[in-house]
């Protein structure tokens, strides 16, 4: 049997869900035995790889690099999971969504708001542009599981990756969403 190509990725967000798997501590050595990680922040990769079994996407869909990064996941991933209450509901980067659209917010912040050289960032290449609100993975692509938490507990991630690999779908329910 081929292993898993497993990747995941990080949008808006804190990295938070990110530090849970890592929480997963000798377990990753368990999952290095059964996957192939092939594209994480974790690792100093620039392109999102072809023929992904499996991406965790963690944080929300706030700028068009965000956009960019996930239409390639959902292009190359034959399973898509949010990964964390931002990437399922927008969560505290969503906040910014009743404040009305991008360059409100943005006029507010680096130009009402400057004490010093006030203006918004705008390099080309270097700061993304905002979308006009933030939105949470599954109103840009199609996703096949979700993940809740923030962040997730490193069980709760744990059990998902176990029943994909197994080849069984994973069901959160009871004991799996407990917090705790």
């Amino acid at each position: 049997m081929a292993r898993l190509r497993l990747a995941t990725t990080w949008l808006g967000g804190c990295s938070g869900c990110h530090m849970s798997f890592l929480d997963m501590d000798e377990w990753l050595i368990d999952l290095a035995r059964m996957a192939d990680i092939v594209y994480t922040p974790f690792q100093d990769v620039k392109k999102f790889p072809e023929n992904v079994d499996v991406t965790l996407v963690e944080g929300a869909v706030a700028n068009r690099d965000h956009l960019e990064q996930l239409e390639q996941v959902r292009a190359h991933s034959r399973l898509v999971v949010s990964f964390g209450d931002c990437a399922v509901t927008g969560n505290v980067t969503a906040m910014r969504n009743p404040l009305g659209k991008a360059e409100p917010v943005l006029r507010r912040s680096y130009i009402e708001l400057a004490t010093v050289n006030p203006q918004i960032p705008d390099e080309a290449g270097i700061v993304p542009a905002l979308l006009e609100r933030v939105y949470p993975v599954h109103e840009m692509i199609r996703v096949d599981y979700y993940i809740p938490g923030c962040p997730p507990p490193a069980d709760r991630i744990r059990h998902v990756l176990e029943e994909l690999i197994a080849g069984r779908e994973p069901k959160l329910e009871g004991a799996e969403l407990k917090f705790g």
